[in-house]
């Protein structure tokens, strides 16, 4: 008889490790389908656990185990900001946004209903997760701008870019995500050097930054 290879011991998750476990199959799901289309079953079969074991660690059904999801992912969208400042402002802005598209690739039809809004799933807390990401988005690109007391111009700039970079991910994804991922990148980092060149027009303390970070590219 042909000898079996040994079956893998069983090892008991810990809370913790059960819960990742959980919600990386939930993002797993969210990632190509709406929220209003994913049921408990599906994470559940998802992470080839039963229903009830779901229910246990999060009780307050679906609608918990959405927000605990959305946390994560927006977890993970802050750090995409969080560049080491090393090499001039433009290079730094390119390696965040690669990390930002990268996550817009990879979760897709997710990221479209967490950005457009109108899920089921979507609550005021839901609303402030997705707010509080756009908000630290912002601080990071400021804080490498290296600009204390940001005025009121620069700050409306940056946060109005930040929204452009989402809708550009949106209608990315509608487009079939055309054009090449890198040429999306490039074009959103001019779009924001553009607007910091406007807003300057109108701002002396944009224009002194426009004037530093030409010299320091």
């Amino acid at each position: 008889m042909t000898p079996q290879a040994p079956t893998p011991a069983y090892r008991r998750l810990s809370v913790e490790e059960r819960r990742g476990q959980l919600l990386d199959a939930a993002l797993a799901l969210f990632a190509h389908r709406p929220p209003e289309e994913v049921s408990l079953d599906d994470v559940a079969e998802q992470a080839g656990v039963s229903r009830p074991l779901v229910y246990r660690y999060f009780p307050g059904g679906k609608q918990q185990l959405y927000e605990a999801a959305l946390r994560s992912a927006a977890d993970e969208l802050r750090q995409c900001f969080d560049e080491p400042r090393e090499g001039p402002m433009p290079a730094r802005l390119s390696r965040a946004l690669d990390r930002y598209l990268a996550f817009v690739d990879q979760h897709d039809t997710g990221f479209s209903a967490l950005l457009r809004g109108g899920s089921v799933a979507e609550t005021t807390r839901t609303s402030a997760i997705v707010d509080g990401v756009r908000r630290a988005a912002a601080e990071h690109i400021m804080s490498h701008l290296e600009v204390t007391e940001v005025g009121p111009r620069l700050r409306m700039t940056v946060r109005m870019w930040i929204t452009a970079v989402e809708a550009a991910s949106l209608i990315w994804l509608d487009e079939g995500k055309q054009p090449p991922v890198d040429e999306l990148r490039d074009w959103l980092v001019e779009q924001f050097l553009a607007a910091l060149s406007v807003t300057a027009r109108r701002d002396p303390q944009t224009a002194a930054l426009v004037e530093a970070l030409a010299e320091d590219v």
